[in-house]
């Protein structure tokens, strides 16, 4: 019986070269890494910092064939002015209203209803965003 081997041969499969080309790979990952987290970082930033105002919508009620009123929360910076837009559906996914309504108001913290008005019976109100002025 021969004995089995453990340990390669020498020289054979060494590292000679490529120690310096997984070395600058290595420092190249890590660089674009670095690039990519600050860019989700940033990226992070501008969209919570960024907004100057935002909205919820808490409920909705359809009040007749032709009226839907809705309750936002709207939170927003104390000077920033903006619209919000909403809007109604029928049960067949037809708009059957929508309506921009303006945020004006001073605070920071607003709970308000309003009113859509629609040429036909609405299943649903939804509330599609706001934008800052």
């Amino acid at each position: 019986m021969s004995a089995v081997r453990e340990q390669l041969p020498e020289g054979r499969y060494g590292r000679s070269a490529d120690e310096r080309a997984d070395r600058k790979l290595k420092i190249a990952g890590a660089v674009l890494g670095t690039l990519f987290l600050a860019m989700i970082g940033w990226f992070g930033w501008h969209y919570v910092g960024g907004t100057k105002i935002s909205a919820e919508m808490i409920k909705f009620d359809v009040v007749s064939d032709t009226e839907v009123q809705v309750h936002l929360e709207i939170r927003k910076d104390a000077d920033a002015t903006g619209v919000c837009t909403l809007r109604s559906r029928s049960e067949d996914g037809t708009e059957v209203g929508r309506k921009d309504v303006p945020v004006e108001e001073t605070g920071t913290r607003l709970d308000k209803v309003y009113s859509i008005r629609t040429t036909a019976k609405a299943t649903n109100a939804e509330l599609l965003g706001c934008t800052a002025r």
